[in-house]
């Protein structure tokens, strides 16, 4: 098996990546006059949209293809297609599904909520950080920094993969087509250390490049304006050229270095009372005859007097409204100050620097008078002691891993407990009642938590999600986007090296543990309990290899009909989507589970093509874990009569392939009241001779 997966990875090595399938045609229905759409572009698999404005045509944005540019596989392996329209300012004109091939969405919760997440694009920008499902959702407003998607319930990996593919799309034609920098994504910036204080002086902290100064007399912003319409049009400049037109200090007065040195006590605390985790404050101060501050400026707006970007994109400052004092001898300007602040969902990184503009207009005419404008430009830097670094991608797979930190903590703790368990099988089994309630707990565990909660349930579309991925070239990563099912392969990985198919399969799979559960109930319930001979039971388990072919198969020559095979696998309905699906589904898993009340865990012994799979890797098992003594099958046959999966062989051996690790063997062969040999031994060792006595005569 090995070798045939190795002789496969190198074929498919060889087999062509998938590329996009939109044509000009095609998108010219899709975007009808009056929009024309413009040949693909040669440096970028994008077409233009273009608009005739009069007798101009001008550039209303660019279309293109997710799987041209970023080609993240989804659960299939198959990267899932978007088409993905942006204007020149980075907003998005449409986002709509092309292609898929998500388990979840395929008969199960229906395309449906697929396009529905995919629409919600519309109108959002690049600019602003897209958070999905977020619990901030309830207590903000989708702001100029900020906007939220919808999560699908049963499908957080699949909508985080899509989020993935439509963001790195679209950053990637943005940077190249409409000059946005390698901008710092919101989710990976830097933060400021709440803290860290020094005490420092204004000169010091303007040393320090904390505090930003620019001074502008009369004559500095008539020479911006010499050459122009703009020239000679403020009378006020002429008559005084050396007077003082502005005198600016900007510092971020959220860093508690620089608040609480520059301001007062009280104005310290009343603006950190103002600010929410990740926020940031920026103190202007000004004097001079301009003002950041226009006399029209309504408080707790927007200043377009003075503008923020980083990194080519704009960052909004808004009006705090609130008064704050200078602290006594900082001889800083306070004829005109304003704390603006930007919300951290901005994304504005403290590690990256802060480029600010000053706008200077003028107007020439009256009635429709000209606008003439001069940007002075200044930056601003935090030093790297102030802030902590970047410590990851929320919208990438290291956030998604962070965002399930906790859930992750409690499965290792559970996996751990249970290697620790099984590696020390002889005190587990010492008591066989406390092992029955082990292992009923354990199991209840996999139901509940790893199931339903953690949506963990392994199955063949792994392996054909892999076996698709591979054979496009593409990247595994898509494995990443779901940290339980990583976890639970690799525990699964390292288990069938130590002990083969059965940890997985008797205790780790929650369709296994559900198959288990309404099999002790038909015991329970004295149904009658059905048992092939071993000639029918040893040709039924064969059926599992055969599917396993068949679905292997179709997954390197007919990727279509996999997404078909793979539902021979009732785990989507039955855990993934909670028997909340069409009827035949609902009806086919229901069977299987009642088949199980008369056959023992018939669907994992005779039917599961991911059992198949993991009882050929378990092949290379190191360990004969199970305990025999020399009497097992000659003349014992204690443990194969009791044995509900037919796992032991009528010589005594134990088939590993066959063999869930439900552990009743151990338990017999460690009890001396149901182990026949160790009943015999002690039998013998309580036997007492018989004492002949001779009366007197």
């Amino acid at each position: 098996m090995v070798i045939a997966v190795c002789w496969l990875a190198l074929l498919c090595a060889c087999q062509p990546a998938r590329a996009g399938v939109l044509t000009k045609a095609g998108l010219v229905k899709r975007f009808p006059a009056p929009l024309m759409v413009g040949d693909k572009q040669a440096d970028l698999p994008v077409w233009p949209l273009f608009r005739q404005n009069a007798t101009a045509t001008e550039l209303v944005g660019y279309v293109f293809e997710s799987i041209d540019l970023a080609p993240i596989p989804g659960f299939a392996g198959v990267p899932i297609n978007l088409l993905v329209a942006i204007d020149p300012k980075g907003s998005f004109l449409d986002v709509a599904v092309l292609s898929h091939h998500e388990p979840v969405f395929l008969d199960g919760l229906g395309e449906a909520p697929l396009f529905a997440f995919a629409s919600q694009y519309k109108g959002l920008s690049l600019k602003q950080n897209l958070t999905i499902d977020s619990a901030t959702k309830r207590l903000r407003a989708p702001d100029a920094g900020h906007a939220y998607l919808d999560g699908v319930s049963k499908a957080t990996a699949s909508v985080r993969i899509i989020n993935q593919s439509v963001l790195s799309a679209a950053l990637k034609v943005s940077r190249k087509k409409l000059g946005f920098a390698e901008g710092g994504d919101p989710d990976q910036i830097a933060r400021i250390k709440p803290g860290l204080f020094e005490e420092k002086s204004v000169a010091q902290l303007q040393g320090a490049g904390l505090i930003g100064h620019v001074r502008l007399t009369n004559r500095d912003v008539e020479r911006l304006f010499a050459g122009s319409p703009g020239a000679g049009l403020d009378p006020e400049a002429l008559a005084s050229p050396d007077a003082v037109f502005i005198d600016v200090y900007i510092t971020l007065a959220s860093v508690p270095t620089v608040g609480r040195n520059v301001l007062t006590g009280p104005s310290w605390s009343k603006l950190r009372d103002r600010l929410e985790g990740g926020d940031h404050a920026l103190l202007v101060m000004s004097s001079g005859r301009y003002s950041i501050l226009a006399d029209d400026f309504i408080r707790g707006s927007v200043t377009d007097r003075l503008l923020l970007k980083q990194d080519k994109l704009p960052v909004d400052m808004r009006d705090l409204d609130m008064e704050v004092n200078l602290a006594a001898g900082s001889a800083l300007p306070s004829a005109s100050m304003t704390v603006l602040r930007v919300i951290s969902q901005a994304g504005l990184d403290p590690a990256r620097r802060f480029d600010f503009a000053l706008p200077i207009t003028r107007l020439k005419g009256i009635v429709y008078p000209e606008r003439i404008t001069r940007d002075i430009h200044f930056s601003l830097r935090v030093p790297a002691h102030f802030y902590v670094a970047s410590q990851g991608n929320d919208k990438s797979w290291p956030g998604v891993w962070k965002s399930r930190r906790v859930d992750l903590l409690v499965l290792a703790a559970a996996l751990v407990l249970l290697a620790c368990m099984l590696l020390l099988q002889k005190r587990l089994v010492a008591e066989g009642r406390r092992f029955d309630w082990f292992r009923r707990a354990f199991l209840l565990f996999t139901i509940g938590f790893i199931g339903y909660y953690a949506q963990g349930q392994l199955s063949i579309v792994n392996f054909t999600g892999v076996l698709q991925a591979l054979m496009a070239r593409r990247s595994l990563e898509f494995l990443l986007f779901d940290p339980m099912t990583v976890v639970l392969l690799g525990f699964t990985a390292l288990s069938l090296l130590v002990w083969g198919r059965g940890t997985f399969c008797g205790w780790l799979c929650p369709f296994g543990a559900l198959q288990e559960a309404t099999g002790k109930l038909g015991q329970w319930l004295k149904l009658p309990q059905l048992r092939a001979s071993a000639r029918i039971d040893a040709r039924l388990k064969l059926i599992k290899y055969v599917a396993l072919a068949a679905i292997l198969a179709s997954a390197w020559l007919a990727p279509q009909l996999t997404d078909k095979l793979v539902e021979f696998e009732p785990f989507k309905t039955a855990i993934t989507l909670n028997f909340v699906r069409a009827w035949p589904y609902v009806a086919y898993a229901s069977a299987l589970l009642v088949a199980s009340m008369f056959v023992y865990k018939f669907f994992c012994r005779y039917l599961c093509p991911f059992g198949a799979a993991l009882a050929l890797l378990g092949r290379v098992r190191i360990l004969d874990w199970v305990p025999r003594r020399s009497e097992c099958g000659a003349p014992c046959q204690s443990c194969r009569y009791r044995c509900d999966y037919q796992a032991i062989t009528p010589a005594g051996a134990i088939s590993y392939d066959e063999c869930f690790q439900c552990m009743d063997c151990v338990v017999i062969y460690a009890s001396d009241e149901k182990c026949a040999p160790l009943i015999m031994e002690k039998k013998r060792g309580r036997t007492i001779s018989i004492a002949h006595f001779q009366g007197d005569k």
